[in-house]
């Protein structure tokens, strides 16, 4: 058992690291396809991930100590099982099970190899739940099969290569026993599924919240805060190539930044009607409130943000000066960086408190660049 949890905890891991890594490109696509984010479809998309890696660390985890796997084995070690049905005979062998005597079946409860049988029914079976929710219809149990069998294909076949040939002998045999066992708990899963995802909204539910958002032209304010991400994210690595072929210089780098602020929120937005590169991505854009003046108004925005981030870049220059400690000035350089540091820090959570409220208030509130320049978000073009 310890050897399950470790597996499992391992898969834990790796998950709490994808979901950094995919949690934004997961927000990008949720909001560019239902317009919002769907809580449930978060769960359940995140979650397959925890138990595909989970079954995938069950079947591969331990590894072996040495990539020489043969020298731990006998010469005569048989690395695969081709008869059907051998974990009956391995779980009445030497059992005192008596068929004809039903007194005798509680002693199956105690044979290892009935609970390597039950667990390796058990181990696809949520994948079958999983393969009903995306395949959606009943009528496509024999496709679910198929593609439980493909999967429990590619783990003997994985076991039986030693991880195709890292190990040079195979550390776990191939059983045709496991292919049976995973294929009919990932069935059975598909046809129990829908006790689960009654738990859930439906995909018909999911895309009516959708299509009402979209009637209702309302863009959430996740989805405002996630452009603006995006098009820092674009604009940083710019700068990150600019940055390894000019020298550095805290004043040339701010220069150039206050120059790729300016072309992202200023002059794309007016090229494009009111939509940064990253309101395209999510596909919305920005009108004015009174319906005039959107070129003027683009530009308003674009200077608060460029205020905003201005102020934090001025902030840290100052935080940055340096002086020797036999200056007459020294005193004053730790006045001005302890002000710095705390003026930057006041700044930065005033704007994460300003953020908070927004993002609660579900779109009554805007965000100060917005209502500084009099836009709303749209999704009519």
């Amino acid at each position: 058992m310890s050897l399950y949890t470790q597996s499992i905890m391992v898969a834990f891991l790796i998950t709490i690291f994808l979901s950094f890594a995919l949690f934004i490109p997961w927000l990008i696509y949720t909001y560019r396809k239902y317009g919002y984010l769907s809580i449930s479809k978060t769960i359940i998309m995140f979650s397959f991930i925890f138990y595909f890696l989970s079954a995938l660390c069950l079947v591969l985890l331990p590894f072996p100590p040495t990539r020489d796997t043969c020298s731990l084995q006998a010469a005569d070690t048989v690395h695969y099982n081709l008869r059907p049905f051998q974990f009956i005979r391995d779980i009445l062998k030497d059992s005192g099970i008596v068929l004809t005597s039903p007194s005798t079946w509680l002693y199956i409860t105690k044979q290892p190899a009935f609970f390597q049988a039950f667990y390796n029914f058990l181990l696809l079976m949520p994948f079958g739940i999983y393969l009903r929710y995306f395949l959606k219809k009943r009528e496509y149990w024999k496709r679910a099969f198929i593609i439980s069998f493909l999967l429990t294909l590619f783990y003997e076949v994985t076991q039986v290569t030693g991880v195709y040939g890292i190990f040079n002998c195979a550390y776990r045999i191939f059983d045709v026993d496991d292919l049976m066992l995973n294929s009919a708990g990932a069935w059975l899963g598909f046809f129990l599924a829908p006790i689960v995802w009654a738990l859930f909204p439906s995909h018909e539910a999911v895309q009516a919240k959708a299509a009402e958002i979209a009637k209702n032209d309302i863009v959430k304010p996740l989805s405002i805060l996630l452009a603006i991400i995006i098009d820092l994210f674009i604009a940083q690595l710019i700068l990150v190539v600019v940055g390894a072929v000019v020298p550095n210089n805290s004043i040339f780098e701010f220069f150039i930044k206050f120059i790729m602020y300016m072309l992202l929120f200023g002059l794309v937005p007016t090229i494009t009607g009111g939509a940064t590169i990253g309101m395209k991505v999510l596909r919305f854009t920005m009108t004015s409130v009174k319906g005039n003046g959107i070129i003027q108004k683009t530009w308003r925005r674009c200077f608060a943000i460029l205020a905003t981030i201005s102020l934090l870049e001025m902030i840290a220059i100052l935080g940055q000066i340096k002086l020797n400690m036999d200056s007459p000035f020294y005193v004053l350089q730790i006045v001005i960086t302890l002000v710095a540091f705390m003026a930057a820090l006041l700044i930065r959570l005033i704007i994460i408190i300003h953020v908070a409220r927004v993002l609660i208030s579900g779109g009554k509130r805007h965000l100060f660049i917005d209502e500084y320049a009099g836009l709303v978000a749209t999704r009519k073009k």
